[in-house]
């Protein structure tokens, strides 16, 4: 197993999505990036924490590869927006890859640029990549939030609509 670490907005997104890979064996929602050890949901909202709201995915890479859930990632949130995705803005919801040794780092780099060259989308993309620091877990209420709340308003209107396109677009790499 390996662990891929991401921070694309709303951590009950990100989840979400990558729960439906296959070679996926778990995703946890968290805290990563900033200054304060074991930061609170409340702290990180606050904007003063530095830490990104994130997930920490264990795979299997001879299932999916790191390439792959980084395509998922760049085509699943918005890479171009600066500390915002939909109305959930701040530092916390910056897109970040949080790489976990060289060869990530090296196939991060690689694929930023290509999803850049795409034409997929008309802004740059301002996805940071930077070496993974500590993780913490979000608190428990945050985990399997979707699973647990599909009928939830945020759910339904911005949750299903990236599981639709994930379908749609990498149906290849969904269990």
């Amino acid at each position: 197993m390996e662990t891929a670490t991401f921070g694309g907005g709303c951590f009950w997104c990100t989840e979400a999505v990558f729960l439906k890979l296959r070679g996926v064996e778990s995703v946890v929602s968290g805290y990563t990036g900033g200054a304060k050890p074991n930061p609170t949901y409340e702290e990180v909202c606050s904007g003063r924490t530095g830490h990104a709201e994130a997930i920490q995915v264990n795979f299997d890479p001879s299932v999916i590869s790191y390439e792959q859930l980084l395509q998922v990632f760049f085509e699943l949130h918005d890479p171009t927006t600066l500390n915002r995705q939909g109305v959930d803005q701040g530092t916390q919801y910056r897109s970040a890859i949080f790489y976990h040794d060289e060869a990530q780092k090296e196939t991060a780099e690689r694929v930023k640029d290509e999803a850049g060259r795409s034409g997929m989308y008309p802004d740059p993309i301002v996805t940071e990549i930077t070496s993974a620091a500590e993780f913490y877990p979000a608190e428990d209420y945050h985990q399997d939030f979707y699973e647990r709340n599909r009928e939830y308003g945020y759910c339904r209107v911005v949750i299903d609509p990236k599981i639709t396109k994930l379908y749609k677009n990498f149906s290849e790499l969904t269990a």
